[in-house]
């Protein structure tokens, strides 16, 4: 009896169809599941770290700590400038040969140290930088505990993407890079609500538990993530391959070159620059307007990242659909344009007419806007290649969004200051006296920059045709 029993249990999961279990097809035998879930945890505090920075601390540092804007928005966009960095980092991944054998493994366990260390010295700063006894002391130690959190976040991201592709096979590249990206997506709604819930009510024990908290997740899921990974031995025609991939600069150039040449090149980096500057800067300022202007309490505001990653999530799945069936990537680039010109208006209509649920519903098709916008951009790049640039391609792609990121940050933070100020001596009229105004022109400058991106966008749209996008074979599809 008790064989039939357990017996009849295991039909039960062996019937399922494995369709249903998300990113199941990204197994393969040289790298089965169990194991490909256990590395991509290092996706998963990239999302914690992120949800962090840009999410949670920024509302903490402006309302709770009352730390000036500009100076909060320049400190979050000091890790974004070093962005651009990740393609150096990649390749000199690509060369490197510890004395354990190992190429990514060294870079990965760096990374995670640095994000580590930046992450646990982070709170400190922060409340010497908000309690003004020593300013310069606090706003040094701020600014090393974010370049340091940062330039982990990427070293990590972009060696452990590579130890991915090195791990999977290359008809299972595409499946096991959309695993990583929801890993990060999940990281990033997880770690928002998480922070939500701790920081309620808000104290500065609390705010320093919660910080290291996530520097110990950080070592402790990398560690989890990089066991018995990447082999130690390699064969030496892999070692001989490696050296081949050491291009001389001219070579490079040519390629550039070549990129450059195709049709729209220079528009497409234009439209991906303004497009992502439009989408950015109300990352810092969302969590602060729910703050201050509609009077939501931490709770509530942290939950705004996980709105933004919801709407993403959801475009991405939306966009997977329509890029299997062949739409044109840029075409959808522009819905997400469209629709973040809904969002932004509801954003702005939030505050005189005093509406959370107005609010909430703006941020989530931000979310949503920008991960189409996201989606159509990337899908476009991965086909741009000529020859083998297919990296070249990607990283000019990597470079200009991480650029326009840093510089929206940077700019709405002083923006916002700024206009405050005015607004505050009375020097914008009796109408403009509230603490909404400073935040409403970055949107309305939003806006602006959103119609200017459908400007560049518009001669890139196929007009005739279908041709399969990149993108598709990526994302995750369900019949």
């Amino acid at each position: 009896m008790k064989r039939r029993r357990s017996g009849g249990a295991a039909p039960f999961w062996m019937r399922l169809d494995a369709s249903w279990l998300p990113f199941a097809n990204a197994a393969t035998p040289e790298l089965p599941l169990p194991r490909l879930l256990r590395l991509s945890l290092f996706q998963l505090t990239v999302g914690l770290a992120a949800a962090l920075l840009i999410g949670t601390l920024n509302r903490v540092m402006i309302v709770e700590l009352h730390v000036a804007a500009a100076l909060v928005s320049s400190m979050i966009a000091l890790p974004l400038l070093l962005a651009p960095a990740r393609a150096l980092i990649g390749f000199r991944s690509d060369r490197h040969r510890s004395a354990f054998g190992w190429r990514r493994v060294p870079y990965i366990w760096f990374g995670t140290i640095m994000q580590f260390g930046g992450l646990a010295i982070m709170p400190f700063a922060l409340l010497l930088l908000a309690s003004g006894t020593a300013p310069v002391a606090g706003r040094f130690g701020a600014a090393i505990a974010f370049l340091m959190t940062g330039a982990g976040m990427h070293t990590t991201q972009t060696a452990g993407l590579a130890l991915a592709t090195d791990l999977a096979p290359e008809h299972a590249r595409p499946r096991v890079v959309a695993m990583l990206c929801a890993m990060l997506l999940l990281g990033m709604i997880g770690g928002a609500l998480a922070y939500g819930a701790a920081l309620t009510p808000f104290s500065a024990f609390r705010l320093i538990q919660v910080i290291q908290s996530a520097a110990l997740l950080t070592l402790v899921c990398n560690g989890i993530a990089l066991w018995k990974q990447e082999p130690r031995r390699r064969p030496a025609s892999e070692a001989a391959e490696d050296d081949a991939a050491a291009m001389p600069a001219e070579t490079l150039a040519l390629a550039w070159s070549r990129f450059r040449a195709q049709p729209h090149a220079l528009r497409r980096l234009v439209a991906i620059f303004i497009g992502t500057l439009a989408f950015s800067m109300q990352d810092i300022l969302l969590e602060p307007y729910g703050g201050q202007v509609l009077h939501l309490p931490v709770g509530a505001t942290t939950a705004l990242t996980a709105m933004l990653a919801g709407g993403a999530g959801l475009a991405f799945l939306v966009a997977s659909r329509r890029l299997a069936g062949g739409s044109d990537p840029y075409r959808i680039a522009a819905a997400g344009v469209l629709s973040g010109l809904l969002a932004f208006s509801a954003v702005i209509c939030s505050a005189p007419l005093a509406s959370p649920a107005l609010f909430a519903a703006g941020v989530g098709l931000i979310g949503f806007g920008g991960g189409l916008f996201l989606a159509g951009t990337l899908s476009d790049a991965m086909i741009r290649v000529v020859g083998n640039m297919s990296g070249l391609a990607l990283g000019a792609w990597g470079a200009v969004q991480a650029l326009a990121a840093g510089l929206a940050i940077a700019i709405a933070g002083v923006l916002r200051d700024g206009v405050a100020h005015l607004a505050a001596t009375g020097a914008l009229g009796t109408a403009l006296t509230g603490p909404a105004a400073g935040y409403g022109v970055v949107y309305h400058l939003e806006i602006l920059l959103l119609f200017a991106t459908l400007v560049a966008i518009g001669p890139l749209v196929r007009r005739a045709g279908r041709q399969p996008s990149g993108l598709a074979a990526i994302l995750p599809h369900h019949p």
